[in-house]
């Protein structure tokens, strides 16, 4: 296990379970983005079929634990909430990076100035392009 969130369950009220644990684990090992068929390839050899997974998602994601995005794809996808980053998706291939740079103070301010809204409390930013190599049959 490359993290232990075993600490994590319990400070949100959820059983430690190696089903859980197994979940969480695949989202510790790729920093990126993934949806439930993803993790159910990446579990098959644990027998862990996908309704447990989707419901899994589905707690944790109510749980704070995990964040779902909106990544205009026909499945949800989702990443841990305690990673602040977004993403560039290539409209092409469904390629996703990630990226760190956030400077959504001032965006924000401007959002607020003559808004019904007091105050924003969260953000996820998708960018959509395409990418280098998909661009490359463009010319």
């Amino acid at each position: 296990m490359s993290k232990d969130f075993s600490h994590m369950l319990k400070e949100k009220g959820l059983k430690n379970t190696p089903t859980r644990r197994a979940i969480l684990d695949v989202f510790s090992a790729d920093c990126k983005p993934v949806n439930a068929e993803y993790i159910h390839e990446k579990l098959k050899k644990t027998g862990i079929n996908l309704v447990t997974i989707y419901r899994t998602l589905e707690s944790f994601e109510h749980a704070g634990i995990l964040k779902r995005l909106s990544l205009n794809k026909s499945s949800a996808y989702y990443e841990l909430a305690a990673n602040h980053h977004h993403h560039l998706i290539c409209t092409d291939c469904g390629t996703i990076e990630g990226f760190k740079e956030c400077d959504i103070d001032d965006v924000s301010r401007k959002a607020l100035k003559d808004s019904k809204f007091q105050m924003v409390s969260g953000h996820s930013l998708e960018l959509f392009g395409m990418c280098k190599k998909c661009s490359k049959f463009l010319v």
